[in-house]
């Protein structure tokens, strides 16, 4: 990365080009069909996504929380009254086990980045089998722990809605790339 105004050269691989396409493609989708069920097998598929995610020290401290049933999405209402958020078929809650997690010389706990890292394999992989994400970190942590009766231990960090989407959602605006690397110093 000599200079940062130069193209970037992408592998000429067919994966490589696939994969970008999914980075590039991944959107915040608010509105879900509700008509097109998620196949078990593509379910599969993404949330394997997660489970094959790196972690620190390979602890694998995370929990995915799969809600298919309407009484049990009722119940997380209370926690995320958002209305877009029940047009998709599908929930899931991602938690961290802070008692299985790595923590550094200093104290720090890399459970919820060894979770974020596996929800961003979840949803890229949600992508590129052509459902729709939103990733959702503000709710009411303690309502989602009582009602899925959570150890002490185990915290929910990340929701996000899993479905078809109804509609293409919009692009968001992102920083350019010279405006967030740092070549050398800061």
């Amino acid at each position: 990365m000599n200079n940062i105004n130069t193209p970037i050269k992408r592998n000429s691989g067919l994966q490589a080009a696939e994969f970008h396409k999914i980075i590039s493609e991944r959107r915040s989708v608010r509105k879900y069909d509700l008509s097109r069920a998620v196949p078990e097998e593509v379910l599969k598929r993404v949330l394997d996504a997660a489970r094959l995610a790196p972690s620190a020290v390979n602890f694998q401290p995370w929990h995915f929380i799969v809600v298919k049933d309407a009484a049990v999405k009722e119940k997380i209402k209370e926690a995320y009254p958002r209305d877009w958020f029940w047009t998709a078929p599908i929930l899931v809650v991602g938690c961290v086990d802070t008692k299985a997690s790595w923590k550094r010389k200093d104290g720090a706990d890399f459970a919820e980045i060894d979770l974020t890292i596996a929800m961003d394999h979840l949803i890229l992989a949600a992508t590129g089998e052509g459902l729709g994400t939103c990733w959702v970190g503000a709710f009411d942590v303690l309502k989602i722990s009582e009602i899925f009766k959570l150890p002490e231990n185990v915290k929910p960090v990340l929701m996000t809605p899993l479905g078809y989407p109804a509609d293409k959602a919009p692009v968001k605006n992102r920083k350019r790339l010279e405006d967030i690397i740092h070549i050398d110093k800061f």
